[in-house]
């Protein structure tokens, strides 16, 4: 691929200045993947489709703009620039990060490239690897809840049945022992309801099939916002930012609006959690290219160009504790189960899509990548 861009190229620098559009620029704009070429003052001399999105300009700005106009002189970017112009060789570097206040870029793949006819001249190409880091966290979401759901066949079979001779047991003793032992036998009761009640919470990790049509994930984010208005978030303000025309999502209604009801109740602890008076919980949607994914149990492949976010202003998530957000038995709240994300995630990818979060101080965002039909029925 990239020997096939260099030369496009080639001929885009030496047709520069014919005046009419050279079929290599058109070659060029077509391909999915970022491509930018710089001169040797690290001037934008091209920009394709990918690129003007990746990079957010358009090509009509980037002729009027350098590559330090989006991101800081210290970025590791341009000493591999640099390396390239004085070797006169490809280099390549991964995990690197573009970042300032025009461009948020992290987990970038940037290959750089000299063009041996035009002296100072690199071509740069970007692979953005996050759908892909995101792809396999999603697989080792969804091996952890398959470890859940095995724990879960085997409490629903190991303890239920004794914790229910358990607790009738206590509540016989509970008539006919002295009232200062009537204490005991009441904390036994509640102790073995408690119980109960997470091995119910963990059942609903089973692999059951899920019955899946159009839904309006407008009428879902509405619905949840009712809800979370009423009750744990009376005092919240919610902000909507949504793209009308969105599809349809291809999904289960009542399994999408539990996980979007967990997400912001989530969002609305943190943010009392923090004692926050100015709390904000943001809901998105939109629309954009994403990938293609096998959905689970099916022979189907999924487009997933829907997004759904839930945003919230609240501190922030520990960074020690991210990478293991997902994972069954992992909270943030010291009565938490950690069971919520965990269903999250798993129901997410049941749907076949995919789960993001980026978070900082004053700032978390959920992202759920879902998907939708090419023949998309009509919104339910």
């Amino acid at each position: 691929m990239r020997n096939v861009v260099t030369r496009a190229a080639l001929a885009v620098v030496g047709r520069r200045d014919t005046g009419r559009p050279p079929d290599s620029a058109a070659l060029l704009s077509a391909l999915p993947v970022p491509v930018v070429l710089l001169d040797a003052e690290n001037r934008f001399r091209f920009v394709n489709h990918a690129a003007e999105q990746f990079l957010g300009i358009s090509a009509a700005q980037s002729r009027q703009m350098s590559l330090a106009d989006l991101v800081p002189p210290d970025n590791p970017i341009f000493p591999l620039i640099r390396q390239v112009r004085q070797d006169d060789v490809s280099v390549a570097d991964h995990d690197m990060t573009l970042e300032s206040p025009r461009l948020r870029k992290q987990g970038i793949t940037v290959h750089a490239t000299p063009l041996p006819e035009e002296p100072g001249a690199v071509l740069l190409t970007f692979e953005d690897a996050s759908a892909a880091r995101a792809l396999d966290r999603q697989l080792t979401f969804r091996g952890a809840a398959r470890s859940v759901t095995g724990m879960a066949a085997i409490l629903a079979h190991e303890v239920k049945n004794p914790l229910s001779g358990i607790r009738g047991a206590a509540q016989l003793l509970e008539g006919s022992v002295a009232e200062t032992d009537r204490e005991l036998t009441v904390l036994i009761r509640d102790e073995a309801d408690r119980i109960r009640a997470l091995v119910d919470r963990m059942e609903v990790f089973g692999e059951k099939p899920i019955e899946r049509g159009a839904v309006n994930i407008h009428r879902v984010l509405e619905h949840v916002r009712r809800l979370a208005h009423t009750g744990f978030a009376a005092h919240i303000a919610f902000t909507e930012i949504y793209d009308p025309s969105l599809p349809s999502v291809y999904g289960n209604r009542d399994q999408l609006v539990q996980v979007v009801l967990n997400l912001v109740k989530n969002a609305a602890e943190a943010i009392n959690g923090a004692g926050n008076p100015n709390g904000e919980i943001t809901l998105i949607t939109a629309f954009q290219h994403g990938v293609r994914l096998a959905v689970p149990g099916s022979d189907q492949r999924m487009h997933l160009p829907l997004v759904v976010a839930v945003r919230d202003n609240g501190p922030g998530i520990a960074e020690d504790i991210r990478p293991h957000l997902f994972d069954p038995f992992v909270s943030t709240k010291p009565s938490g189960s950690g069971l919520g994300l965990a269903l999250v995630a798993k129901i997410v990818s049941d749907h076949g899509g995919l789960i993001e979060v980026e978070s900082r101080p004053g700032r978390t965002e959920f992202r759920l990548h879902l998907p939708m039909l090419s023949d998309d029925p009509d919104s339910n």
